[in-house]
């Protein structure tokens, strides 16, 4: 029973958000309350919401500073050279600017946080893409996908979670997978040709002078808010913010609060100014933010009612026993739709030593159902319960469901070639 109120409840979720019936936010909280209700949860209902909002205070809250720090650089003219070098490259170019989009995400993608990525990605390009006329779509596309190839990376959480949840060593899990990234990686590119290629027929190749000034990178074109004179601190405290991040010297929230805090302090310290600037935010940041604390909600409610363990209950117990000897192949392949209905922590905490146990049956080695649980992430970053997804289609201005319905086949593929690539390299046995 309730594994069919968790499928019904994604389904229509989905469905809502997809057909634009209803707005995603309205929807990660309506849609939850009404099936805990179905369910007989009424009583429980408020703390098991309360709970899931707890859980995504901090994301939550780092990605309010997080989009104000950045805001502050990007009003400074941080991004500006950035973009200047881009141009000289790429030109008007639609198949070159989808190609320096995909390489640049990858790039910063190192970090292994999709929020920072995002942040980064989208204020240095999107300027270009509005320029030439490419669909924010496009760019907001390509950097999930590229962000959903290098979540593999250890310190990015799926292959942390997969190493604990297996008492194993990153040599177990991750080094075996980097040729199935590096499938993946080439994956991105050649769908970021194949989409330059479209625009480049859509709107043609523009001709344009890197120099000219209209084309220097900031989403506010007030001059008055450059800080030509700090270009040099402003990328110091820049980069010295994504050396903290990496290196986890304070929690990812303090650390962008305090960035912000000297950010702005620094660059605009008039207090009328500082309110202006904060003021100039709000509106995206609430967009968000509010976004993220209803999918709290969504999260709380579909892992407190236990939703989310009969789901996957049911999807393991119609495994017949034939294809045991292929568990490691059916754990990548159903890793795609588990972690796109459910959180990492409940794939890989509640589920994945359930497989693995389940696969021990057969003589197959945890290790090889480590590393196939990591090769859905591609379409888990386009789940509805990813916070910093609502930050990506919140700064290109695009819908949710309108990057869902363009990229979720993208994704499917992205992981289908480093499903194979694993395949044929023996990373996982078939």
């Amino acid at each position: 029973m309730l594994a069919i109120l968790g499928f019904l409840m994604i389904i229509i979720f989905m469905t809502l958000i997809m057909t634009k019936r209803l707005p995603a936010m309205v929807a990660l909280i309506v849609v939850p309350v009404i099936f805990a209700l179905i369910g007989g949860f009424g009583k429980e209902m408020g703390p098991m919401a309360l709970e899931g909002i707890k859980s995504v205070a901090p994301t939550g809250i780092m990605i309010l500073f997080a989009i104000l720090f950045f805001g502050i650089m990007i009003d400074a003219g941080v991004f500006d050279p950035i973009i200047s070098t881009i141009l000289k490259v790429v030109k008007g170019d639609p198949v070159k600017v989808a190609i320096g989009t995909a390489v640049l995400a990858l790039l910063i993608s190192l970090d292994g946080d999709g929020t920072t990525t995002y942040m980064i990605t989208i204020s240095a390009m999107l300027p270009l893409y509005k320029r030439i006329g490419m669909r924010p779509l496009t760019l907001a596309g390509i950097a999930v996908s590229a962000s959903g190839v290098m979540n593999l990376l250890p310190w990015g959480g799926p292959t942390a979670r997969a190493m604990t949840a297996l008492h194993m060593e990153m040599s177990d899990i991750f080094t075996p997978v980097i040729p199935s990234m590096a499938g993946g990686i080439v994956f991105v590119l050649l769908m970021a040709f194949v989409l330059g290629r479209k625009e480049r027929k859509r709107v043609g190749v523009l001709e344009i002078d890197p120099g000219t000034s209209n084309m220097v990178a900031a989403t506010s074109e007030a001059a008055y808010l450059k800080r030509p004179k700090l270009i040099l601190i402003n990328y110091a405290l820049t980069i010295t913010l994504l050396v903290a991040l990496i290196q986890e010297w304070l929690p990812t929230t303090v650390l962008f609060m305090l960035g912000f805090a000297i950010a702005i302090s620094m660059n605009y310290p008039r207090i009328s100014e500082q309110k202006e600037r904060i003021a100039n935010y709000a509106d995206n940041a609430l967009s968000v933010v509010s976004m993220v604390f209803a999918a709290g909600i969504f999260t709380g409610i579909l892992t407190g009612t236990k939703m989310v363990d009969a789901m996957a209950t049911t999807m393991i117990s119609y495994i017949p026993d034939f294809l045991g000897s292929h568990f490691a192949v059916i754990t990548a392949i159903i890793s795609a739709p588990l972690t796109f209905f459910m959180s990492n922590d409940a794939f890989y905490y509640g589920v994945l030593p359930l497989l693995a146990k389940a696969a021990s049956v057969y003589g197959i080695d945890p290790a090889f159902l480590g590393r196939a649980s990591l090769l859905g992430q591609p379409v888990h970053l386009l789940s509805p319960l990813v916070p910093s997804t609502y930050l990506l289609v919140g700064m290109v201005g695009e819908d949710f469901g309108d990057l869902q319905r363009t990229f979720l086949k993208w994704a499917c593929g992205s992981t289908l070639v480093m499903i194979v690539v694993a395949i044929v390299l023996g990373i996982i046995p078939f």
